[in-house]
């Protein structure tokens, strides 16, 4: 992860290392940072929990990205709705990374993607991934439809469309909205797609977990 940082848009402000993990990060390309030296037990009370790894770094968050500059080069977004867990956030963010989206949008009430666990799922790629936060949700939605995204709403409902479908002929610059597992994305959320795609999946189970089915989403998209 500090790795990642370090090949990032953010700015590495300092490490702290147990003198076991020093050496590795002799010579490291880009290293400015002033690197701190701790024994193990004096880490664990700083960061409030056992590092197993012996270094952890703090970088600078700088200035958030503008929804419109972000449409004016994107071509893929993906679409997030009510996702409070930290793990979540970063498995999203890891398969954003991974199928080539341009950058993730986030309701108000989604988990803060600098948050260390998601760092961590996303094996640094939320460094990599541009995002905005829209405080004006959903009412911005509309503001992407604008600039010519196809807006579709993942859902289980029976009435939306297979994924299959819409991938026969996919729009060219298209946002795939995806909600927390238990409450699914809000009325307002759905109100505001173009489009609900689902996946289609066996009747005893309700739905997928929302990484998952954004994987195969995503997949079959790009």
């Amino acid at each position: 992860m500090i790795r990642q940082l370090l090949a990032s848009p953010y700015r590495l402000r300092s490490i702290l290392v147990t003198p076991g993990r020093l050496a590795d990060f002799d010579g490291v390309p880009g290293l400015d940072a002033p690197i701190y030296v701790a024994d193990q037990a004096v880490m664990n009370r700083i960061a409030g929990f056992d590092i197993h790894r012996g270094a952890v770094a703090a970088g600078e968050r700088g200035p958030g990205l503008e929804l419109s500059a972000v449409l004016a080069t994107a071509e893929r977004l993906l679409v997030l709705e009510g996702l409070t867990d930290g793990e979540n956030v970063g498995a999203l963010f890891r398969n954003a990374a991974a199928f080539g989206v341009d950058a993730v949008l986030l309701c108000p009430r989604c988990c803060d993607p600098l948050y260390r666990r998601a760092i961590r799922v996303s094996i640094g790629q939320v460094l990599h991934v541009p995002f905005v936060r829209l405080p004006g949700w959903p009412d911005e939605l509309a503001a992407v439809e604008a600039a010519g995204f196809v807006v579709m709403a993942m859902t289980p409902s029976a009435g939306a469309e297979p994924i299959d479908k819409v991938t026969a002929d996919p729009p060219a610059k298209w946002a795939l909205m995806v909600g927390a597992e238990g409450a699914g994305l809000s009325a307002a959320a759905l109100g505001a797609a173009r489009r609900r795609v689902r996946i289609p999946i066996r009747d005893r189970v309700d739905s997928l977990n929302a990484a998952t089915a954004a994987a195969i989403a995503l997949h079959r998209l790009t």
